[in-house]
């Protein structure tokens, strides 16, 4: 468990604070384990949000285009929402539990190895610290401690040798996170249509109101992006609203293509 309050340290790197950096790392654990536990589904929801909000509209953008009624677009919003997002959600869960098993199997394995094969163990952890430039009596050194410690000795194993970094994620709760994210934000392109329906606003606004919410809606997610990735919040909400632009751009050209067929 670190004993340091991890998003203050990224705000500290990003802004070049060297005194704050210094605050981060005397934080206490007990606020880390809190933080971690509260921000792990961060990117199951920027995620699961952002593929609801493009994908909805984009059915929108191209019902739009083909000059199909309001009810149209409600039942194809609606079932859009319903369908990709279980199949989101499914997926991730699947993804995440396939991966979680993986990540034990190898465990297993390692923890066989260094049973019944320590010294060969002990060669590949040596091969791998002097191929990262450590001197071979250093590296044996070091090895030489992780392998008194058994657990340790396997941690550094997966990471080293496998590249696998265990997580402690709830495949169900990033199910959950994933299409509950999928289907609020998505259903933002969708609710001008509702508006319409039931308060009476022009029908004549409903495409607008849609894209304007929706453009609002995307910059919102991939700037609240910069959660999982660290980037700079106005470049990435702006690149998200250009992505999802060409989306739905390319949805409302093909609407409009396809239009007289309908």
């Amino acid at each position: 468990m670190l004993s340091r309050d991890i998003q203050k340290a990224r705000e500290a790197y990003q802004r070049g604070d060297r005194e704050a950096s210094a605050a981060a790392h005397q934080g206490n654990a007990a606020k880390e384990s809190h933080q971690h536990g509260a921000g792990q589904y961060i990117k199951s929801a920027v995620y699961g949000g952002l593929d609801g909000t493009v994908t909805t509209f984009a059915v929108v953008a191209g019902v739009a285009g083909a000059s199909l009624g309001s009810g149209i677009v409600l039942i194809l919003g609606v079932a859009n929402l319903i369908a990709d997002g279980l199949s989101m959600a499914i997926g991730d869960y699947l993804s995440t539990k396939s991966e979680q098993e993986f990540h034990r199997a190898e465990r297993k394995r390692e923890e066989w190895e260094v049973d019944h094969y320590p010294e060969g163990e002990k060669q590949e952890l040596l091969e791998l610290y002097m191929a990262k430039g450590l001197p071979e009596e250093d590296a044996r050194q070091v090895v030489d401690i992780f392998a008194r410690h058994k657990k340790a000795w396997v941690d550094v194993m997966m990471v080293e040798e496998l590249g696998i970094l265990g997580d402690e994620e709830s495949p169900l709760k990033n199910a959950l996170v994933t299409f509950a994210s999928f289907a609020l934000f998505g259903f933002v392109p969708v609710l001008a249509y509702v508006l319409v329906a039931t308060v009476g606003f022009p029908k004549s606004w409903a495409f607008p109101m849609a894209s304007g919410c929706t453009a609002v809606t995307l910059f919102a997610l991939g700037a609240l992006k910069v959660k999982v990735t660290g980037r700079n919040w106005i470049v990435s909400g702006l690149e998200m609203l250009l992505v999802g632009g060409i989306a739905a751009a390319a949805a409302y050209l093909t609407g409009v293509l396809l239009g007289g067929l309908a």
